[in-house]
């Protein structure tokens, strides 16, 4: 249906209505338990696989350590509780399930309170815009849906919808933070219009307050800017962002762009945001002397702990861990060495999932 400039706006405003009482749970509210997909032999990890093996071991008993419970999605259990070599395995739960790659962010189901039932939302995964293998990932919540690794009736299908849960943040309170780049991309929802994919984002996630940022992109980036490699809202009205010092970083420009667009964003309050400046990490490059996309935006976020993503950059990891605090007073703050995680463009949010079940 074709609508009008002034019909189209009705019709969303009446979305906004309908859907108020469908609420996007942000991060650090859900209490439950964390995604992961183990690295292996057929996912891009394979040339240097006992690295991300040792990686994934680190991560795990951080979480462990810190009162986490973790879903995890092998290829084979035996193999893989073998292979992990981890005493303590009471927190977690080995699901065999087939992964092209170990980005459950993006593939994970998205949480949900409609009408004051939790749904885990299956949205649609074609590999960051058709640019990688995602048979295996975009089944992945439709087969934990069927090995009944999830209450029955948690599960809903949207598989229509091309959405990545690193393309999307909220404050829990009707608004989402996303970038145009991503987001209107037409290798994911065949060219819909920004007020098209606004409706879809109400339909499902009841946002009626939407912020679409239009700068902001790191250098070796697969995934056409996501906004957790470079703002994060958090509790108390606040975004924090990417900064960047340096003049002569070719990403300079982009970024203080993308500072002053947050400056003049507000909440469905009308209220300017507080807006807290991370670091950004020294470059990091691959063997091939390619820069890699190390943001210490891309941290995990729980009800007791930030597990933030560090890079051997002692000076710079110690004042990310700082700055986060001044968001998440009251929560630990765990560094998590991601060293080889980003050898692979994706950090530590990238690799993981909160989900409720």
């Amino acid at each position: 249906m074709n609508y009008s400039t002034f019909g189209g706006i009705i019709h969303f405003y009446y979305f906004c209505i309908m859907n108020q009482n469908t609420k996007y749970i942000p991060e650090w509210e859900i209490d439950g338990r964390v995604l992961l997909a183990l690295p292996h032999e057929d996912t891009d990890w394979s040339e240097i696989l006992d690295l991300a093996l040792d990686q994934y071991r680190e991560i795990i008993r951080a979480f462990i350590e810190n009162g986490e419970r973790i879903i995890l999605l092998v290829p084979d259990i035996a193999k893989s509780i073998e292979t992990l070599n981890i005493p303590d395995l009471e927190s977690i739960e080995f699901v065999e399930v087939p992964t092209n790659d170990t980005w459950t962010r993006d593939y994970g189901p998205i949480m949900v309170n409609r009408q004051d039932r939790l749904r885990a939302l299956d949205f649609g995964f074609n590999g960051w815009g058709l640019k990688f293998a995602s048979d295996k990932d975009n089944l992945v919540n439709l087969n934990l849906e069927k090995l009944r690794a999830m209450p029955v009736g948690l599960y809903k299908n949207i598989r229509e919808f091309i959405l990545e849960g690193g393309s999307i943040e909220t404050d829990g309170e009707g608004t989402i933070l996303t970038t145009s780049r991503c987001l209107l991309s037409p290798n994911r929802n065949g060219g819909r219009t920004k007020f098209e994919i606004s409706k879809k984002l109400n339909e499902y996630l009841g946002a009626d307050h939407i912020l679409w940022l239009d700068y902001g992109a790191l250098i070796g980036d697969d995934t056409d800017s996501h906004i957790d490699t470079l703002c994060r809202m958090a509790p108390g009205n606040t975004i924090l962002f990417t900064g960047c010092k340096d003049m002569d970083d070719p990403q300079f420009e982009e970024l203080l762009h993308m500072r002053a667009q947050l400056s003049l964003f507000k909440n469905a309050l009308g209220e300017p945001f507080n807006l807290i400046e991370l670091p950004l990490p020294d470059p990091v490059y691959d063997e091939s002397n390619n820069r890699l996309p190390a943001t210490y935006a891309n941290y995990l976020v729980t009800p007791r702990a930030v597990y933030m993503p560090v890079y051997n950059q002692p000076a710079k990891d110690e004042l990310a861990c700082n700055t986060i605090k001044i968001a998440f007073p009251n929560h630990k703050v765990v560094p998590i060495n991601c060293s080889v995680l980003i050898r692979q463009h994706g950090s530590l949010h990238c690799s993981t999932m909160v989900v409720n079940f």
